[in-house]
């Protein structure tokens, strides 16, 4: 099918939730890592810290960590960077495939999170899930998983769960 070289242009009801998806997109995570500064992390490196928490064993390729922190490795490598030098993280290869590099989260870095979740928790409900209803809530959950992004390397979703 041959697509029409003129740009479709939003209708006003299509704008108003383009407006508004962007305005969440740039906006919200501001406001989301402004508590955190409260314990010295950037939202980006809560959320490295928390899916290391959730990973099996603490561990998890770095890779898919940086998909999953929603950040480049080269981003992610600075940052594990300093959380080694702070005792947070360690690194090492992946015993499975050499090619890859395991993150570890350490003892002192689960500490860290563990301190800093409650203060991410209470903005998320804040800012995002408090001024939801149930039914806003289905219709988020909805559209997220509409719109989900899928990696193009790792075949997963945003969620971190295989694309089907």
């Amino acid at each position: 099918m041959a697509r029409s070289t003129d740009p479709q242009w939003l209708s006003p009801e299509e704008k108003e939730a383009w407006t508004g998806l962007v305005s969440l997109m740039l906006l919200l995570p501001g406001m989301l890592e402004a508590p955190l500064r409260e314990v010295d992390l950037t939202l980006f490196e809560y959320l490295t810290l928390s899916h290391l928490s959730e990973a099996p064993e603490r561990r998890i390729r770095m890779s898919e960590l940086a998909f999953l922190a929603n950040g480049s490795l080269s981003r992610l490598s600075n940052v594990v960077k300093r959380f080694e030098q702070r005792g947070w993280v360690t690194r090492s290869s992946d015993p499975e495939d050499g090619r890859y590099t395991l993150a570890h989260l350490t003892d002192q870095g689960y500490r860290l999170v563990v301190d800093a979740a409650p203060i991410h928790m209470r903005a998320v409900r804040d800012l995002v899930l408090d001024p939801l209803s149930p039914t806003d809530l289905r219709a988020l959950t909805r559209i997220a998983d509409k719109l989900r992004v899928v990696h193009p390397n790792l075949g997963k979703t945003a969620r971190g769960g295989r694309r089907s």
